[in-house]
């Protein structure tokens, strides 16, 4: 099948090197813009992802994303963000790239191109039908994840995709595709740039939604988030002082005691 991979259209713009540092990130702010407005236009299919994401962590499975490159290391950062974030086990939300956890710092040539890595990858977690799988690709034509959703289409697995170009092998594997269509990068080819973010977008809406869906958000504040530095604990104890009414050493004793802003406000309330 083919199809118009606008990813690698040439850029709206030549002559970058000629150009002044103003007008240089003027236009990259520019072509920015569109991106959101492209999310926009993805709703619908957001959505009925999320839904589904929402559906298989009710019932006790956990949410993969995997992709290669920028793709892949957007879903690690993705999925290594919730438990801290919501309070959720390691383990909910797993981020796999091409070539390991090597590939997050360091480019893994020819990583993405294997046919058979990726379902070997979710084999090591001993995915089950519990679980779904996103595949992340901005080119939306990516080995590594192309395959791996196939086989999980013939386990029975849930899939769904987040791609760049309209109409991609990737989003026609995945049963419930995103397609943010962000159009010619601002250096030909580069989808770290537009892709990316628009990626990084979708990532933050499925993720945040499903986990106030899940009741990992209290009103708007992140009542279960790990208390791993000092900024944290000062917003934990300001958080309990919005709830209830005690002074900042009570909050402070309470959260220490507790180890969270639920299960304080909780113990305060149960004790009244």
């Amino acid at each position: 099948m083919s199809f118009t991979r606008t990813t690698e259209q040439d850029s709206n713009y030549n002559g970058l090197e000629q150009m002044s540092v103003s007008e240089l990130l003027q236009h990259i702010n520019t072509e920015d813009k569109t991106v959101p407005l492209a999310v926009e236009n993805a709703l619908p299919q957001i959505e009925r992802l999320t839904q589904e994401v929402i559906k298989q962590l009710k019932q006790g499975g956990r949410l993969f994303y995997m992709g290669a490159g920028t793709s892949g290391r957007l879903g690690v950062v993705d999925a290594s963000e919730c438990p801290p974030t919501f309070g959720v086990p390691h383990g909910m939300v797993v981020g796999l790239i091409a070539g390991g956890e090597t590939a997050i710092r360091k480019a893994v040539e020819f990583a993405e191109d294997s046919s058979t890595q990726g379902w070997a990858d979710l084999q090591e977690h001993a995915i089950t039908e519990k679980d779904i799988v996103i595949g992340i690709a901005a080119s939306g034509t990516t080995p590594y994840v192309l395959h791996a959703l196939e086989a999980c289409n013939q386990n029975n697995i849930p899939t769904g995709s987040i791609t760049c170009n309209a109409g991609s092998p990737v989003a026609q594997m995945s049963k419930y595709p995103v397609e943010v269509v962000v159009g010619p990068e601002f250096v030909t080819g580069s989808s770290r740039m537009k892709a990316g973010t628009a990626q990084k977008l979708v990532l933050n809406m499925i993720s945040t939604a499903t986990m106030i869906q899940l009741g990992k958000v209290k009103g708007n504040k992140m009542v279960d988030m790990q208390l791993s530095n000092d900024k944290l604990v000062d917003r934990g104890i300001r958080m309990i002082q919005s709830e209830i009414p005690v002074d900042q050493a009570k909050a402070a004793q309470l959260l220490k005691k507790h180890g969270s802003v639920r299960a304080a406000i909780n113990a305060y309330h149960g004790n009244k």
